[in-house]
């Protein structure tokens, strides 16, 4: 079977034509003319051997033939790039000396391309080191820098360039461009202090939850709270820097696992995917824990869980499930891009080696795509020889166009959001949070309120008619994923004319455009889009969602989603209004975050000012044949540093008589404000004395001043 290997790098620079724009010029006047050039170079790696394995050295460009859907293209350069596996390491380093320099402070740079009069990068493997020390606790970090001082000391070889880039939570750092410069890299390496962007863990809401206050995010900003997205991107930022280089690339990526939870945006991890394959990059993932062997409750690094999980056994395959699934994310990025995950083995080195001896000789074409147009269609590749040899060709079969969604009439901005929708690469350059929730109606049907929230920075003001003007379009749909049919469509637009103290304070406050849905028990997933009309930037957000049936939860009490807000405002007093606001309020009666008037705002971020009341609303069913008169009791606690700070009295809520659910909504307000700044765990906690049942509900919050 073939294995694609690499790799596909796209130099936007834009089609090749000329126009000529005249005008009436007195005789003798100098004409102006504009001209116009756009031109796409795509380059590929091809790794050619013969039946016995061997690789082929000496071919031309005369001897490949390369077809883009079809369509013949010019092969406009063909380079060899010859890697000898015999390569002996260089001579050991020995250990750091007073003769290397270390560095007080780790210097910033850039992924230099390389100089076309000048051979930087030929004949080299490009290695790029890159520590994720979010992810990553101290003895983790420790181990991964050992691992990597370790290779370059013993394992390096002349062919090899590396470099060496560094994610902790604010941007992606490029310590050191490629070079074969041992001890500058060594130096760097000694630099690097253990411990550092430490401390954001995954915010998972499930059995095996420590019963203290979990870390959550990089830092205080509001949309952080998905550590992962911002994980992903940095990662998707890292490729893109790299594809400045024409040469194959391995990014050797160090992460204590990569764990994609229930509020994260699946659509980031196929763009991260997506840009490696455009930049040539294949990502090497190396777990750091090693080798784990995970005590049924978790190690002394995590506290105890805290619920019934801890006796029915849920906490232990919880906690096995989150292991799992924090390498399967590593798999699905290594494997996608066309490298190779690296799991449960002490001896991260061994990792690193595979990885430089995935890449050997290869051959780069390049040539210059006759479809310019810039849709972010799936394009796919074949090449072949032309001169008769019965070879094995391994490359990357394909590539997603670039994609431009910027001026267009309303013809064309209608169809290319549609057309955006329905892109297998999606798009990420606007910044989208999502929160869907689910309250039951009857024994058969659920409202889903779903809310969204976009940075106000993120979004361009126009001025039109001496006043200032923002505009958003939204599109999305949600899918049965067992059966793959579309349940529901969503299309609406805000425009709002705004003054010039609301376009102030837009930059400082974000957009939220909430919606819902009546829909049965099932799997669902969802995507959708916002785009800034002004400047046709899209931002997407795609996951998966379940709604369960709470008819047949019997172990428990049955309960909704729990709904945290600081918000409540009148139902005519919204800021922005959308064209379909109008419509959905005549349904409002079936949405329960409306009451008396007025709409509860569920955070999404679960950032909350300690100035203001957190409102937490939720509702409890007690279906039974006859109405029944026992009570339910609740309550609300913080927890932080393993103890609980915060606690509201328990309250009591009787079913309803007249509604077969036995439907009890439960309101608390939180007053924090004597409370300190930072990040705590709130847990709702449901008791039936009477059934002898209980149910409980925990997710991180941050309180910032």
């Amino acid at each position: 079977m073939r294995t694609p290997v690499a790799s596909v790098l796209l130099l936007a620079a834009a089609a090749a034509g000329a126009q000529t724009i005249g005008s009436n010029t007195a005789l003798g006047q100098a004409q102006g003319f504009t001209l116009s050039i756009q031109s796409q170079l795509v380059v590929e790696a091809v790794t050619v051997r013969n039946k016995q394995g061997n690789f082929v050295h000496g071919l031309t460009a005369k001897d490949f033939a390369v077809t883009e859907d079809g369509a013949p293209q010019t092969i406009r350069y063909c380079e060899h790039e010859s890697l000898t596996q015999d390569a002996k390491p260089l001579p050991e380093e020995p250990p750091l000396n007073d003769n290397i320099t270390i560095y007080n402070r780790l210097a910033r740079e850039q992924i230099q391309p390389e100089p076309l009069e000048k051979d930087r990068y030929k004949n080299h493997r490009l290695l790029a080191f890159y520590f994720d020390m979010t992810t990553m606790p101290p003895a983790d970090q420790l181990r991964a820098l050992s691992a990597a001082e370790t290779f370059i000391r013993t394992k390096m070889t002349a062919a090899d360039l590396i470099a060496l880039l560094r994610y902790q939570g604010g941007s992606v750092d490029i310590l050191q461009d490629f070079t074969n410069d041992r001890d500058r890299l060594l130096s760097i390496l000694e630099t690097m202090v253990v411990g550092e962007g430490q401390g954001a863990t995954d915010t998972t809401d499930d059995a095996s939850s420590a019963d203290t206050g979990a870390a959550f995010g990089q830092d205080d900003s509001e949309f952080n709270i998905f550590n992962t997205d911002r994980q992903l991107s940095a990662l998707e930022t890292a490729a893109k820097q790299l594809g400045r280089v024409s040469e194959k690339k391995s990014l050797l990526y160090f992460a204590s696992g990569l764990r994609l939870n229930g509020i994260d945006n699946q659509a980031q991890l196929h763009a991260t995917v997506d840009a490696a394959i455009k930049a040539g990059v294949t990502f090497w993932p190396i777990d750091a824990r090693g080798l784990v062997a995970a005590a049924p409750l978790g190690d002394a690094t995590q506290g105890s869980p805290g619920n019934q999980g801890l006796y029915t056994g849920a906490a232990t395959l919880a906690n096995t499930s989150n292991f799992q699934q924090s390498q399967d994310t590593l798999y699905a990025i290594a494997g996608d891009s066309g490298g190779k995950a690296f799991f449960d083995n002490n001896d991260l080195l061994l990792g690193i080696v595979h990885a430089q001896q995935a890449v050997s000789d290869y051959y780069i074409l390049g040539y210059y795509t006759s479809n310019t147009a810039k849709n972010g269609h799936f394009r796919r590749i074949r090449i072949s020889m032309t001169n008769g040899l019965q070879a094995d060709l391994s490359y990357r079969e394909g590539y997603y166009a670039e994609k431009e969604f910027a001026k267009f009439n309303e013809a064309d901005k209608e169809r290319q959001l549609e057309d955006a929708l329905m892109l297998e690469d999606p798009i990420t350059d606007l910044t989208i949070a999502m929160e869907i929730d689910y309250f039951q109606l009857n024994r058969a049907e659920y409202f889903v309120p779903i809310i969204v929230k976009i940075p106000g920075r993120e979004l361009a003001l126009a001025k039109r008619g001496g006043a200032q003007q923002t505009s958003i379009d939204f599109i999305g749909e949600i899918k049965d994923t067992i059966g793959g049919f579309t349940v529901q469509n969503i299309r609406d637009h805000m425009s709002k004319r705004l003054s010039d103290a609301t376009a102030a304070e837009l930059a400082k406050v974000p957009i939220e455009y909430d919606t819902g849905y009546t829909l049965l028990p099932g799997r669902y997933s969802i995507k959708f889009l916002a785009r800034d009309d002004e400047t046709g930037r899209i931002g997407a957000f795609q996951t998966t969602f379940t709604i369960p049936n709470l008819n047949k939860v019997e172990d428990r009490v049955a309960m909704s989603s729990v709904v945290l807000s600081s918000q409540r405002v009148a139902l005519n007093a919204a800021l922005y209004d959308t064209e379909k606001a109008k419509e959905r309020r005549k349904d409002e009666a079936a949405n329960p975050l409306v009451e008396n008037g007025a709409r509860l705002i569920p955070s999404v971020t679960r950032v909350f000012n300690k100035g203001r009341a957190i409102y937490v609303y939720f509702q409890a069913y007690k279906q039974t044949p006859a109405p029944s008169t026992q009570p339910l009791f609740a309550f609300v606690t913080l927890y932080r540093n393993g103890e609980a700070v915060y606690e509201t009295q328990p309250e009591s809520m009787v079913p309803s008589a007249q509604s077969r659910l036995g439907v009890m909504p439960l309101n608390f307000d939180l007053g924090v404000n004597a409370l300190s700044p930072g990040k705590y765990d709130c847990q709702v906690t449901v008791l039936d004395p009477t059934a002898h049942k209980a149910n409980f509900w925990r997710a991180p919050i941050e309180l910032v001043p």
